[in-house]
């Protein structure tokens, strides 16, 4: 009997809970504190997202520089351009080659080697460093080409403004040969 009295004691003492608008206190808190996680979480994800998008949108443009360049350098000369925004060529080893940007597509002859190209200008040179601007080129300009300027402009986003930057001068390999 004693121990029945004992455990009635103990079970009356235990009676003692939390109340519902405690309840509600800790479970509006614990929301709270996800709510910030997830928000925190989410925007790291959309960050790490952003930035690979950018990451391999350079990458793709730097190839096709990259490409660009090794083909014009060796170049035996220039074919007639008639607009600055392309460039044709002739190689050895390849034969005629040209890139063109056809409205946000850089193209290497009829491929698209990247999309959203915003600027593509070639700008040609003697060997006097001296500018050759009249478009279209003369075959005598053309043959007088011994470097070429690129600059390349690549908006990954589509907001209008280049993410991406590149230019570089090529001299050919191949000039007077």
């Amino acid at each position: 009997m004693r121990g029945n009295k004992l455990s009635n004691i103990l079970f009356i003492k235990n009676k003692n809970g939390f109340s519902l608008i405690e309840m509600m206190i800790v479970v509006a808190i614990l929301g709270i504190i996800i709510l910030g996680l997830v928000t925190f979480f989410t925007g790291g994800t959309m960050s790490w997202v952003t930035g690979q998008h950018q990451l391999e949108a350079q990458r793709n443009a730097r190839l096709s520089m990259d490409q660009m360049v090794r083909e014009i350098r060796e170049a035996n000369y220039i074919v007639n351009s008639s607009i600055s925004n392309s460039v044709d060529f002739h190689t050895p080893f390849h034969g005629d080659i040209s890139y063109s940007l056809s409205g946000d597509d850089l193209k290497r002859g009829s491929n698209t080697v990247i999309t959203n190209v915003l600027t593509l200008d070639f700008s040609y040179f003697d060997n006097s460093d001296i500018e050759i601007d009249t478009f279209p080129l003369s075959i005598e300009d053309a043959a007088k080409i011994s470097k070429v300027h690129i600059d390349f402009q690549v908006d990954v986003d589509n907001d209008g403004s280049p993410d991406i930057t590149l230019n570089t001068d090529i001299n050919l390999r191949n000039y007077g040969l």
